[in-house]
């Protein structure tokens, strides 16, 4: 997958108020944008403008929007699950911002869960992510008993253990702090750079410490 494009694109939410805030100074919202492959967009937004839905309906979640979301050519409202397990395996891969990880598995196994999948990384190339961000005596660790910062990291590496064009991360330091937050944000660049990828994410403000090639206000 080469773009993705969005097409007047609003969620149903903002249905009628078209002229008033936020969707009146959103860059976004029914605009035509188109994400390339290779750059990085950071998506500026405040709570409530519609960043984690936007997250959604590109990862196909959700389809409570009017316009369109297109992946090269083709309206991503026409794919059926088949589709979407192929793009979600090879082209998309999602940091949601709620995480979705399974309290009751250890660090390790949470990312084995994905990694089983793609075969994409090995057990060492994921133990020297972890050791990267912090987290490596984390490994036998049940996620239920990690801070939230722990568990962010965790997530992050799960995100990055498959191939991808598109790597979208929903506020993917919301928890962390400025070191840890330059050290995730390199290990995702450094990653989408491998695979010739684009980066999509989202930031309450400009919290996130990457240089993107566009900034979008949402």
């Amino acid at each position: 997958m080469d773009k993705i494009i969005l097409d007047n694109l609003l969620p149903d939410v903002f249905r009628g108020a078209e002229k008033e805030p936020p969707v009146s100074l959103s860059e976004l919202w029914l605009r035509h944008i188109v994400f390339e492959k290779g750059n990085t967009y950071l998506i500026v937004a405040e709570s409530g403008t519609g960043k984690s839905s936007l997250c959604s309906y590109i990862y196909g979640n959700r389809s409570d929007y009017q316009g369109r979301i297109l992946f090269d050519c083709d309206d991503i409202r026409g794919f059926d699950i088949a589709r979407w397990c192929q793009i979600r395996r090879s082209s998309l891969a999602l940091l949601p911002q709620e995480m979705r990880l399974f309290p009751e598995l250890t660090a390790m196994e949470n990312i084995m869960l994905k990694n089983n999948l793609s075969g994409h990384k090995t057990r060492e190339e994921i133990a020297e992510m972890m050791r990267r961000l912090e987290i490596a005596d984390k490994i036998d660790s049940p996620v239920a008993i990690l801070s939230i910062g722990q568990q962010q990291r965790v997530a992050i590496i799960r995100a990055l253990c498959q191939p991808f064009d598109f790597l979208i991360l929903d506020e993917p330091v919301s928890h962390l702090d400025s070191r840890n937050n330059a050290t995730v944000a390199a290990l995702a660049v450094e990653e989408a750079k491998a695979q010739g990828a684009a980066i999509i994410a989202t930031s309450v403000g400009n919290h996130l410490s990457i240089n993107p090639d566009f900034t979008i206000n949402l």
